[in-house]
């Protein structure tokens, strides 16, 4: 007996962000019917099978709009980079909980609802932390994220949640980690000094959200969404110098150079308007004592392993930025 899967309408926030868009691939693939809430760009999305929405995910008419008859909700929608602290909490946590209202307003049948969250809402540590570590974030943006992640589970008797943390995520498409790769071109690979992180690549990322929204064992709880192999800034350079066929020079940096280049940055971004690729953020960052987390409870728990080699996807988002004229 051929058994039909039922389909599946799911919602994806931040749809056309490099996660979202990994994920719509995903979730077409499977042959979910998806609607892709965006602020701009619309085709982008509806080339790859989904109906755009276009909207803001902080305007409660939208949100409610936008889940109607879902299935599945995937909160992917956020900032990573602003200049007044109060803007990360506003959209990354406030998005939150008026994405889970409009949810009990206009999606009673709903059967998850997956918040992308952060590694950054735990805070940083040289050793591999697990989901029971407490929330400790150490800037804006991991705080904004931490409180989503409470806004979240406070909603889980009522509405079906689960949480990924993904670590830094890698591959084709990616504006995160250009500026290593960047560096890497120019033959340098800077040294931060040791400082081990967890990362993982965008596809088995989006393989994981769609775990979370299909496991019954998810429901409630948080998981980390890592590759077993960790690395580090340094380690990323290494990688990116590799795969562009260029020898790289190790380089140290001590860390008040780090700091005074990201306030500098930021200055420049405050003046022009024009975000930069160093800011005080990823000078945070790469100089925290270290980002690494343990993936073993999504691969105990779900049978989730994140399994395509740190090469392989420096690789991939290597040879996409050169296609795309990025480096």
């Amino acid at each position: 007996m051929v058994l039909i899967r039922a389909i599946v309408r799911s919602l994806v926030t931040g749809a056309g962000g490099f996660l979202g868009q990994a994920l719509l691939r995903a979730l077409s693939a499977r042959g979910d019917r998806v609607a892709a809430l965006v602020r701009r760009d619309p085709e982008v999305v509806a080339a790859l099978g989904a109906e755009p929405i276009v909207g803001d995910a902080t305007d409660p008419e939208t949100l409610r709009r936008a889940v109607a008859g879902a299935d599945v909700v995937f909160h992917l929608a956020g900032v990573r980079r602003a200049t007044d602290p109060a803007e990360f909490l506003r959209v990354n946590a406030g998005s939150t909980r008026l994405l889970l209202d409009a949810c009990l307003a206009a999606a009673p049948g709903l059967s998850r609802f997956v918040l992308a969250g952060s590694r950054a809402a735990v805070g940083p540590s040289r050793d591999a932390v697990r989901e029971d570590a407490p929330l400790s974030p150490v800037e804006p943006y991991g705080a904004s994220k931490a409180e989503a992640e409470r806004i979240a589970l406070s909603y889980a008797g009522r509405v079906p949640v689960a949480i990924a943390r993904p670590p830094r995520i890698m591959g084709p498409g990616d504006r995160e980690n250009l500026l290593f790769f960047r560096i890497a071109r120019a033959g340098l690979a800077l040294d931060f000094g040791d400082r081990p992180l967890s990362w993982i690549d965008v596809d088995d990322c989006a393989r994981g959200l769609l775990l979370l929204a299909d496991a019954p064992e998810a429901r409630g709880e948080v998981f980390f969404l890592a590759s077993p192999e960790p690395t580090s800034a340094r380690g990323l350079m290494e990688e990116a110098a590799r795969a562009l066929g260029v020898r790289a020079r190790r380089v140290p940096v001590p860390a008040p150079v780090v700091r005074g280049a990201a306030r500098l940055a930021d200055l420049l971004t405050d003046l022009t308007g024009r975000k930069l690729p160093l800011n005080r953020k990823l000078a945070a960052q790469v100089l925290a004592p270290g980002w690494r987390c343990d993936p073993a409870k999504a691969r105990d728990r779900l049978g989730f392993v994140a399994d395509t080699p740190l090469a392989t996807s420096v690789a991939r988002a290597a040879d996409w930025y050169r296609a795309h004229g990025w480096l």
